[in-house]
């Protein structure tokens, strides 16, 4: 077990920081096909939800859901998905992707659905600062 909390290099590589709320460090993935969120928390060696003591499990649930309700917001979002799957990344991480009819993957899941396409420095900066609203605590 480590004793400090670090960013798994395939999240880093493939995200965008927004901030860190009070519980986990919010992140936007590089991809213009979906507006699509990663909350991380900055727990050492957390690889499963039920790892988390219940204050925090319930800390994780106001920021989900403070992050789908911006994502909900947007332009053309008719559907929020969630995921925590940790297959290829074991570092506990929560997907929250906005979906509409449509778009590239619809209706099925976003993960396998091609390869992502690199954002729009302007559309990104728009997702992060929407994102930002919701505030570190």
């Amino acid at each position: 077990m480590s004793s400090a909390w670090t960013l798994h290099e395939r999240l880093a590589a493939d995200t965008v920081p927004v901030q860190d709320l009070a519980l986990s460090r919010l992140l936007v993935m590089r991809d213009a096909r979906f507006a699509w969120a990663i909350l991380v928390p900055r727990v050492p060696d957390l690889t499963e939800l039920h790892q988390l003591p219940a204050a925090d499990r319930d800390q994780l649930m106001l920021e989900v859901t403070a992050v789908a309700s911006v994502l909900a917001g947007l332009p053309g979002i008719t559907k929020i998905n969630h995921g925590a799957l940790g297959n290829l990344v074991p570092q506990f991480h929560w997907h929250v992707v906005a979906r509409h009819p449509g778009d590239a993957a619809w209706p099925g899941p976003v993960w396998g659905s091609g390869a992502a396409v690199p954002p729009d420095p302007a559309a990104l900066e728009q997702l992060v600062a929407a994102l930002a609203t919701i505030g570190p605590a």
